[in-house]
């Protein structure tokens, strides 16, 4: 019931649920056949599943720089990254805004690619009304605990392919042939492939069905609450508030600001703390941690917006039931520091 109302959610045909946003990204790449020397190519602006999923299954992730708008993939370097290994464009909807996801589904197309979206932030967000999730050939959401529709920890797959969701749910359970419920089905069980324990339980997907009726009312607070910090912020001009281009709706996964650089960020960070404001850095560049860093090399300085943009980040508290105290109070805390 929960995959059903998430595929008619997003209007597509298929949904598979997981047990992580992780394990339904790495079952995506398997489903789709990718594998050793492939290249796919990522942003470095992103959570570190992104890149994990495609080292996982033996493939080299391609990190390409991201733009300053909606802090995804940038169209014209995603172009100077396509070689003939590179087998799939994994772009990444950061804090539940849509990457520029219609050009780089016309670079897609146009060079064969396949387009898998790591959407992980932005079920509910969408561009002209067409939903998230809908442009790629495949999209990954996840439900832990930080999403606007969270289940603990959990995630799904949404495609129009036929092929990949029979082949999903081998891939989550162990290479199972399943004609109904394992646990309620007599009769022997056929393993066809290899495949993991990935499912998701159906406590869980019970915790996500009542998360997903209240979902737009909940997607409309945390606007709101948005709103109101950024009418109140947008006097501070040290303060970069986030972007919205007119036609896409962003649903405030989070709630991230940028200040001018690294030190201003460290230091607002530290007087929000002293004031128990927590705020935190999500996204610090994959290529420049240590594995990456050692493994998957890139030329110094070819990933300047996204080594800018991280030293600016901070991730503001934001929640549907943000009370005007606790809103007056963040703001207010903000404005003392830099008056």
């Amino acid at each position: 019931e929960f995959e059903n109302k998430i595929k008619n959610y997003v209007g597509l045909n298929y949904c598979v649920a997981f047990n992580s946003g992780t394990s339904a990204l790495h079952g995506l790449l398997l489903a789709y056949g990718l594998g050793q020397d492939d290249e796919i190519i990522i942003p470095s602006f992103s959570f570190i599943s992104t890149a994990n999923s495609v080292v996982n299954i033996h493939a080299k992730p391609i990190f390409s720089d991201i733009e300053e708008i909606t802090l995804g993939l940038e169209p014209q370097s995603i172009l100077e990254k396509i070689t003939p290994n590179t087998k799939a464009i994994m772009p990444v909807d950061y804090a539940g805004l849509s990457c520029n996801i219609e050009k780089i589904q016309q670079i897609a197309d146009e060079k064969g690619i396949l387009l898998i979206e790591d959407a992980a932030e932005s079920l509910g967000a969408s561009i002209n009304g067409k939903m998230v999730g809908s442009y790629a050939d495949s999209a990954m959401f996840s439900f832990c605990g930080n999403k606007v529709l969270t289940t603990g920890e959990g995630g799904a797959i949404v495609t129009n392919s036929v092929k990949v969701y029979e082949k999903l749910k081998l891939i989550r359970s162990h290479g199972r042939l399943d004609s109904g419920n394992y646990f309620s089905d007599p009769t022997e069980s056929k393993y066809v492939q290899l495949g993991y324990n990935w499912r998701m339980s159906t406590i869980t997907a019970s915790l996500g069905l009542s998360q997903l009726s209240k979902l737009p009312k909940i997607i409309k607070m945390r606007q709101q609450n948005a709103d109101y910090i950024s009418s109140r912020l947008s006097k501070i001009s040290e303060i970069q508030l986030p972007h919205v281009p007119s036609e896409y709706e962003h649903i405030y996964q989070m709630y991230t600001i940028r200040v001018k650089d690294k030190q201003t960020r460290n230091l607002l960070q530290q007087h929000l703390l002293t004031k128990q404001i927590f705020s935190k850095v999500y996204f610090y560049p994959i290529h420049l941690t240590e594995y990456y860093k050692e493994n998957f090399p890139t030329e110094d300085g070819s990933l300047p917006i996204t080594e800018k943009i991280s030293n600016q980040v901070l991730t503001l508290p934001m929640y549907p039931n943000m009370t005007n105290e606790e809103k007056n109070y963040l703001i207010e805390s903000i404005l003392e520091f830099f008056e």
